[in-house]
This record gives structure tokens, C-alpha cells and sequence, in this order.
């Protein structure tokens, strides 16, 4: 009796795999073929940057003008300044500051004091400085800032060839512009692309090296001891007015500087309307607005204005 039971079981399994398997015989749904992929543009081709135009002493109108074609910011008795702890200074920010400030022209009385060539103002007691330390703070300036040129101008009582060595060991001979008087002063342009710039005048001790420049050679200048604003004039002091630099001296003394008084005269339109009445009355651009306390007034401005 088990064997057809088992038979009978059998069958009815088969049977039912049989009607389980029918889904497997029935037509596949075709997938539908992807869209075709969308081209990614080409990138419009990007031109190139204009490049800006090269800068000379911070502005590219000066390039193709003659050194004695720029007005340059300048302090009166830079050395001689608060910040390295003068008494009776002539300007609150020492010699790096006034650098980065914009002043071009540094005004420098030079000494010998206890065999080291110095920085005072007569009475060393009130403040004093190597001359090596500011040169070398001129030549980090000059050599960080490859487009700008900065001139002294040396009141000297110490012989030409001291003073050069000094130059020497602080490694700025290399930067000094070598300029024959009476030659015509090459532009910011070629002093740059030669490297000489750097512009040295003393009044003393001239050509000790060619290009250590005796400043009357090369320079005049305006009366230096005012007592008022009224005082004022633009008629020439020191060196030949035909000179082809023009030094402006615009600053009030009564034994030392102050702030007070540069409150009183740098501001315009006092400092602006005499620049422009002593470029009309010599009949030449002043090269050297020279100033107390740079930092009070508009004396970066009047420069500026000058340089058109």
C-alpha cells in the first residue's frame, strides 16, 4: 500500500512545479535604451590678463620722467625723530616708517662722535644714531622695494671719504646714482632698470666718490629759518637757480621743531599754494617739499598734485 501512496505524492509535486514554473515562459519587458549623453560645451577660451603697468616711486606716470622732472616728499632732520627717542625731534616716525609712509628725501646732519660717524643735530646729548643703522634701513627699503628710488640730502661735517665708507659697510654703494652737473638726470625708468637708486647730495666733501654729489652743484633751495607762517617768501638761498633741482624748504624753527608748528603749515592751502607760487616764481618744479612732522598735513597730497 506505501509504494503507490508515495507514487501518488510524487505526482502531485511535479504537477505542481510544473504549474509554478508558467511567470518563466512569459515575454521580458525590454529596458529601454539611455538617452544619448549630452556633449559638454568647450570652454570659451579666457584672455589672458592685461598686465598693469610698470610703477616708479608708486605711480606709472613717473617712469618716463627725468628725476629732475618728480616732486619727492622729504623730512627736515628725518634722523632726528621721537620714535628713536630724539628730545626735541623733527618728526615723530623714524626713518622706516617715513619710508613706508611715501617720504622719498631724507634730510641727514652727519658727525663724528667718540670715532663713529653719527646722526645728530648739533648737540648730540639730545639724540644720536650711527649713520651705518638708517643706511642700512634705506637699503632693506630699497632692496624690498625694487621700483623706488630715495635720495639724502647730507649736512655734513665729516670728510666725504668717511662718510662713503660707511656707505660701503652698510652695503649701499652698490644702489648710488653717479650723475655729472650740468647732465641732463636720466628718468625713473633707466634708474631703476640700472639699479642706481639711490641719490646722495652733501654739502660737504663732494665727489669724494663720483657719486657722493655736491647739492649746490645740482640743487637750490628757498630760505630755512621762518619764524611765522607770514614769513614766508619763495626767493632763492643757497645754489644757482638755474640749477636743475629745487629744494622747498617749508617748515617753522624757534630753536627746535614742533607739532604745533606743523599744524600751523602743512595743511592746505597753505603748503599747496606755496609749492605752486615758488614753481611759478622760479620758474621750476620743486623736487624736494621739505617738511616737518610729515605725518601732520597734506604734504603727500601737495606731491602728488605736483606730479600732476
Amino acid at each position: 500500500m506505501r509504494k503507490p501512496l508515495i507514487a501518488a505524492a510524487l505526482l502531485i509535486v511535479s504537477l505542481a512545479a510544473c504549474g509554478g514554473s508558467k511567470g518563466s515562459y512569459e515575454a521580458a519587458t525590454p529596458t529601454p535604451a539611455p538617452e544619448p549623453a549630452t556633449p559638454t560645451p568647450t570652454p570659451e577660451p579666457v584672455p589672458p590678463a592685461t598686465p598693469e603697468p610698470a610703477r616708479c616711486n608708486s605711480h606709472a606716470a613717473l617712469c618716463e620722467r627725468r628725476f629732475n622732472e618728480v616732486a619727492f616728499a622729504t623730512t627736515h632732520n628725518a634722523f632726528a625723530n621721537d620714535q628713536d627717542g630724539f628730545i626735541g625731534p623733527n618728526q615723530n616716525f623714524a626713518v622706516p616708517r617715513q619710508l613706508a609712509d611715501g617720504i622719498r628725501a631724507l634730510m641727514l646732519d652727519v658727525y663724528v662722535l667718540d670715532g663713529v660717524v653719527t646722526l645728530c643735530h648739533g648737540i648730540c646729548d639730545l639724540g644720536s644714531r650711527p649713520l651705518k643703522d638708517t643706511l642700512i634701513e634705506i637699503r632693506d627699503f630699497l632692496d624690498a622695494n625694487p621700483r623706488e628710488i630715495v635720495s639724502i640730502i647730507f649736512e655734513s661735517y665729516v670728510d666725504g671719504e668717511i662718510v662713503a665708507s660707511v656707505f660701503d659697510d652698510a652695503d649701499l654703494t652698490r644702489l648710488a646714482h653717479t650723475q655729472v652737473a650740468g647732465g641732463a638726470w636720466p628718468t625713473l625708468d633707466e634708474m631703476i632698470d640700472t639699479d642706481s637708486r639711490l641719490v646722495v647730495f652733501t654739502d660737504s666733501g663732494a665727489l669724494a666718490r663720483p657719486w657722493y654729489l655736491g647739492v649746490w652743484d645740482h640743487a637750490f633751495e628757498t630760505h630755512y629759518s621762518w619764524g611765522a607762517p607770514e614769513d614766508f617768501d619763495c626767493a632763492p638761498n643757497r645754489g644757482n637757480p638755474a640749477n636743475p633741482l629745487f629744494i622747498l624748504n617749508h617748515f617753522l624753527t624757534d630753536t627746535f621743531g614742533s607739532p604745533d608748528f606743523a599744524e600751523a603749515v602743512n595743511y592746505n592751502p597753505l603748503l599747496g599754494d606755496r609749492a605752486e607760487e615758488c614753481r611759478v616764481a622760479n620758474t621750476a618744479l620743486p623736487n624736494f617739499v621739505t617738511v616737518d612732522f610729515y605725518d601732520i598735513g597734506d604734504v603727500i597730497e601737495v606731491v602728488a598734485d605736483l606730479n600732476g
